[in-house]
Formats: C-alpha cells, structure tokens, sequence
C-alpha cells in the first residue's frame, strides 16, 4: 500500500491513475448502508476500498482472538475511566444494534467482504482506538465526565434502585467500621436496658443502629444519586421509534452532531474532528499515489472529511492528531488529593513539633492503618477480589493517605492480575449482560462481576473508595475518641498549636 494507510490485503493493488477519492456515508447499525456500500463497490470497482476502522478494531471484525489489554495501563492514571468512556460509545452502538436487529459495525464488515471477494486493496485510515478515546476522556469537563457515566450507570435499570443501591452499599461500609470503633450513634445506649438482658441488650442496640445508620446513608446518598440518574435515564424510551435510516441525511446528521458539540465542545473536537482531519490524511495521500479509493465512513464523518479532501492545505499537520493528549497538567483531582496528603502529614508534623508522646504517635498512625485496612481491604473483598488481593490492599490502604501517588488500588489490582486476565472481548460480554433489560439490578452486577475486566476495575476503585473513605471521613470521626488520652479534640488542638508556634520558630530562627 503506501506509508499513508495500512492494508487489510497481503499484496496492494498497483495506483490505476491519477487517484480519486469517493466518499459514502453510512449508519453503522442500517441494513440500507450495507446495501448501498457493496452497490457502491460493485459500480466503481476502486483500487481501495479504505474503511473507518483501526488495525485493533479490524481484527475483531475478522474473528481473531481478542487481544489482551494492557492491564497495566488500566491501573494507572485516567485510564479507567477512559475505559468507562469506551465502554459508553461500545454500548451506544450495541443498543442500537440490538433494537435495529442488525450488528454494530456490519456497513464496514460488508465494504471489506466485497472488496475482498472482488480482489481490491483494503485500507484501514481510522486513528487508533485507544488514541481516540484518551483524546475524547481528556477534552471532557469534569461535570460532562459525570454525565458520561451517569448515563452509563442509568442503564443498569430503574434511577430508584441503582442510587438506593449505591447508598446501601456506602452505607453498610460506613455503619460496620464506624460499629467497629464505636457507638451506638443513633440508638441511645440505655434504650432496651430494662427490657433485655444487659449483654442482649448491647448486642440487640448495636445490630439496631448499625442498621438505622446503613438506612440513614442509603437515603442520604442514594437519594440524590437516583435524582441525577432520573436525569440521564429520561427521553431514553423513546429510541425504538427513531428510524435509524435517518442516520445517513444530511441534515438529520448535522442536527446531532450539532447537539453532540453543544454538549462538549473537547469531546467532539477529538471524537469527530480530529479523527476527519486523521482520516482525510491517509485518503490525501492515497489519492497523491495515484489509487482511486471508495471510502466507507459514518455519515456524521462525510462532511468534514469531503472539506479536508477538496482544500488538503486546510488539514492540520499529522503529528498534531496523534499522541496522548494530557489536558490540563494539573487537575483538581490532582489537587485535591496532593492537598489532603499534604494535610496528614503536616498533621503528624505538627503533633511531633508540638510534644506529643512516642505513644500518642504510634495510637493515632495504627488507627490509620488499621482504619484503611479495614475499608480498602473490605471493599476490594466485596468487589471480588482474592484473598491476597483483599489483603495488600489493606495492606497499603494507609500509602494512599499519605502518598496520592501511591494508589491501593493499584497494589491489588496488580496482585488480582495473578488469576485473572482481561482483553477487549470482556467489553461484548459486558454489552450483553447490560442488554438484558428485564434482569434485577442485583443480577446484572453479580453477573457483570463474573467479566474479568469489570472486576479488576471494580477492585482498583472501590479500594480506592475504602482507602479515601477510611483516611478522610472516618478517621477524622474517630479521633476524638483516639485522643481520649490527651484531652480528645482540646487536647489535639493544643499540640497542634505548640507545634505550628515551635515551627515558626524554629523558621524564623533559621531566616
């Protein structure tokens, strides 16, 4: 073929002449699109017949054996949740799929099976898949990343249930620690004394106020939760009366990609703009080798790629649309969680500087640990993992406190990774499970717990939930009754202030 464009075929065709580029626009879920792309190939008999699709996404087409994900890369940084952006845009077209009775992808499947069986060259001019999404995950604002994920979430059944659901499960992890270093919160202690037996009683009061507390955090975050799903779930019932040959005109397709834009105007620049411009630059120089290519893309895709063909001098330069995209160099996550990392350690500083006790030291930074171990391990239990895998992420749930960078999640999902392997055909099983509209939602999460890749993704963020969890909201609540000895809050409060006057001191000696 030629530097420009990657081949499907063994042997290239040889250029027929001064080169040519035919562009058709097609719904990638429409019977009518397969129809017209091998009408389209059968009348020209082009050279090449150049399709939307990257090597990766190509071979999948074919049948080959999925790919392993680098599971690595799904561990660290964004990662996951360019993952959760993926897997959005795979269900998108999974659904519409289904509901058209037709498979995602098939007008592609179709342009290469013609070629084929007339023996042109195939060429794949799509960016890469995995460059696209990081692309599309770093130009969206933090509230459109909610949303994308919330519309995700939304699918798994009623806005009720899935916000009750996530409330319980916060909320039962609370209520078991919190039980565990104190209590009762909400019972009073002395409520069943003369009713029960003393050791009945304290039992029958702990058990009744752990469960008002995981009913209280069911309803205080589950609550809201369903009310912004409600949001994402709604105008969703009405897709089955959409026709989706609609998909191929025109002005219907400029009309969405219009509203896709108003929504993220990041997001559309690197999931359509970037990628006409990609693409207009593998057909550019296909042309300029003197082949007359059919190219087989999204109708939403014609428009900008047609532009690039006629004005080339327009496109932008080549090495600008490939690449990570980094975005912001620093995010407000990234700030937030270096900032209360900073805040625990200049804590521990402070108590030092101010006299406190070896003792004291050692109580508060194994309540620390303790308190981390308890979450993070736990959550990475309920979320499936191995009992090692449960176990270093308790291990180092602490890390995380006070070293951002260090996530626990990592730990074990890397350890989880010792019995289980993941790869791009989880995403289809994932599509599947989701498809069953009629199963409880419960069902749906135990099943899509038996998929590899949901569970390693899973285990890395919920750990990472229990260790937050654990180090900001709980470990704060319990240290009143840490610091008993010293005073509780006063006396923690007094030893910080010995501490931040000795530091001062000790700075403006030393100016």
């Amino acid at each position: 073929m030629t530097e420009h464009a990657a081949s499907a075929g063994d042997d290239p065709p040889r250029p027929s002449g001064e080169g040519s580029v035919t562009v058709v626009g097609t719904a990638h879920v429409s019977e009518h699109s397969v129809e017209e792309v091998e009408t389209s190939i059968e009348e020209t008999r082009p050279d090449i017949v150049a399709v939307e699709l990257d090597e990766g996404r190509y071979k999948q087409m074919q049948g080959e054996a999925p790919d392993d994900l680098d599971a690595g890369d799904l561990l660290r940084g964004n990662t996951v949740f360019q993952f959760l952006a993926y897997w959005m845009l795979s269900y998108i077209q999974t659904r519409l799929g289904d509901r058209f009775d037709i498979e995602p992808g098939a007008d592609m499947k179709a342009a290469i099976d013609k070629a084929e069986e007339l023996g042109l060259g195939v060429a794949l001019v799509d960016r890469d898949i995995q460059t696209t999404v990081q692309r599309f995950w770093a130009r969206l604002s933090f509230t459109e990343k909610i949303t994308l994920v919330g519309s995700l979430a939304a699918e798994m059944g009623p806005p009720l249930t899935v916000g009750l659901t996530i409330g319980a499960t916060v909320g039962a992890g609370i209520a078991i620690v919190a039980g565990a270093f104190g209590g009762p919160f909400i019972v009073p202690s002395g409520l069943l004394g003369g009713v029960l037996p003393a050791g009945i009683a304290s039992t029958v009061t702990g058990l009744l106020d752990t469960l008002l507390l995981v009913v209280g955090a069911s309803l205080l975050v589950g609550l809201p939760i369903a009310a912004l799903l409600t949001r994402f779930h709604s105008g969703t019932d009405d897709v089955e009366e959409f026709d989706i040959e609609q998909l191929t005109e025109t002005d219907v397709v400029s009309a969405m990609m219009e509203e896709f834009r108003q929504f993220s105007p990041g997001g559309a620049e690197a999931l359509i703009d970037e990628r006409d411009a990609f693409i207009a630059h593998r057909l550019v120089g296909l042309r300029e080798a003197g082949y007359d290519v059919l190219a087989v893309v999204g109708a939403g895709h014609r428009a900008g790629i047609e532009h690039y063909l006629e004005h080339p001098e327009e496109l932008p330069p080549l090495e600008s649309l490939t690449g990570t995209d980094g975005g912001r160099r620093i995010s407000l996550y990234q700030v937030v969680g270096y900032g209360i990392g900073l805040v625990f350690l200049v804590f521990f500083g402070l108590l030092i500087l101010g006299g406190a006790s070896q003792a004291v030291l050692l109580e508060l930074f194994v309540a620390l640990v303790v308190v981390n171990a308890v979450f993070a391990g736990g959550l990475a239990k309920v979320a499936g993992s191995h009992w090692s895998s449960a176990i270093v992420a308790g291990a180092f749930g602490w890390l995380t406190s006070l070293f951002p960078l260090l996530a626990a999640g990592w730990f074990a999902g890397y350890v989880e990774l010792r019995y289980i392997s993941v790869n791009v055909g989880d995403i289809a099983r994932l599509n599947e499970i989701l498809g069953d509209e009629q199963a409880p939602i419960m069902d749906l999460l135990a099943r899509m717990r038996t998929v590899p890749l949901f569970r390693l993704i899973l285990i890395v963020a919920l750990t990472n939930i229990g260790s937050a969890v654990a180090s900001y909201v709980v470990f704060p609540a319990l240290l009143p009754y840490l610091a008993a000895d010293i005073g509780g809050m006063q006396g923690v409060t007094a030893l910080l202030w010995e501490g931040i006057n000795r530091g001062t001191q000790i700075l403006v000696g030393a100016v």
